[in-house]
């Protein structure tokens, strides 16, 4: 695999551009705060140290406190601190905000956001909360169980599945020929989710009476992932051989 178009084994010029904040990040049991982000300093030659003071006083990370008695929420943050401070040209995010309450994490997502938007680099953010950072999101790609489900544009994929509701009949007719990724009725009515093919879909959905709405990313993810393990083959079973 390359980076940048090199090797990033054992290649100091390449990994001075790669920043990754892992989940958990363990630092040396003497460390504080301030020693942390003064060691991130050394480390990225992007770092921006105006940045990252900001980002301590936002998050209100104590800088002469040991990082081993910080609670979990703030030791996400110090994380944070060094993944937006350092600029690498690629800055990779593995669950970040975990402990964090939603209004740090809002914190977090407008600190990126806002500093994306003036030093363009590449991002990349595993999370679990879709929904949160549905609007940050340029390109998804959704893993499932060592497989790539999904590989796309955010601006395609919030187009690519409708949530159709109305008379049972119709929403079963609007289904045949498409993809139908979760369906639940309740009397005479029903609702599905259906992958479309364009703003053509939507339209014929209209037409045949149905309301119809984008479907949430975090929705259309939980069900492509459903709709995946659903088609696996069952295990096969063992039998017993007679002695």
């Amino acid at each position: 695999m390359e980076v940048f178009g090199r090797s990033p084994f054992e290649d100091d010029v390449t990994l001075a551009g790669i920043c990754f904040v892992k989940e958990g990040q363990r630092y040396p049991d003497a460390f504080r705060v301030r020693d942390a982000i003064s060691a991130a300093s050394w480390l990225f030659p992007h770092w921006d140290a105006d940045l990252a003071e900001g980002l301590l006083d936002d998050f209100e990370l104590p800088r002469r406190r040991a990082i081993k008695s910080l609670s979990r929420g703030m030791n996400s943050a110090v994380g944070i601190v060094i993944g937006l401070a350092s600029r690498a040209p690629l800055t990779l995010f593995d669950e970040p905000y975990l402990g964090l309450d939603a209004v740090a994490r809002q914190l977090f997502y407008d600190r990126l956001l806002a500093d994306y938007a003036t030093h363009p680099r590449t991002v990349v953010l595993s999370t679990h909360l879709i929904e949160e950072i549905s609007d940050l999101l340029e390109h998804v790609v959704l893993i499932d169980r060592g497989r790539v489900l999904l590989d796309d544009t955010a601006e395609r994929l919030r187009g690519d599945a409708l949530t159709v509701s109305g008379p049972r009949s119709a929403v079963e007719a609007f289904g045949r020929g498409r993809e139908v990724l979760h369906a639940e009725t309740l009397g005479g009515a029903a609702r599905a989710i259906v992958r479309i093919d364009g703003p053509a879909d939507e339209a014929a959905a209209l037409d045949a009476g149905l309301a119809a709405e984008p479907t949430p990313l975090q929705r259309l993810v939980v069900e492509l992932a459903r709709s995946s393990r659903a088609a696996e083959p069952a295990p096969a079973l063992l039998e017993e051989v007679p002695r």
